[in-house]
């Protein structure tokens, strides 16, 4: 039996293509303390600092939810039909 690999050249992927991977299908989950929230969320006001939040977010950033709990999170993901992903 002789071993073979087989290399496959594929195009990279454009920026907009980076973008736009995952959309509709991934999200990921970011833990945040409470004073990250404005730059996210910034229609949020008077949440008091140093509480533990997580952030739902859609595979190119966009932000979905936010609620205290990570279980909340996950669970709104899945509601949604969303595949949550760790991102380190």
């Amino acid at each position: 039996m002789i071993d073979q690999k087989v290399e496959r050249q594929t195009a990279p992927l454009t920026p907009e293509q980076l973008a736009h991977l995952g959309d509709g299908a991934i999200a990921y989950i970011k833990p945040m303390r409470s004073e990250e929230v404005e730059r996210l969320f910034p229609q949020v006001e008077g949440v008091l600092p140093g509480i533990q939040l997580f952030a739902l977010l859609s595979a190119n950033g966009t932000p979905i939810m936010l609620t205290d709990s990570k279980e909340t999170a996950i669970a709104n993901a899945w509601e949604h039909e969303l595949q949550t992903v760790s991102v380190h």
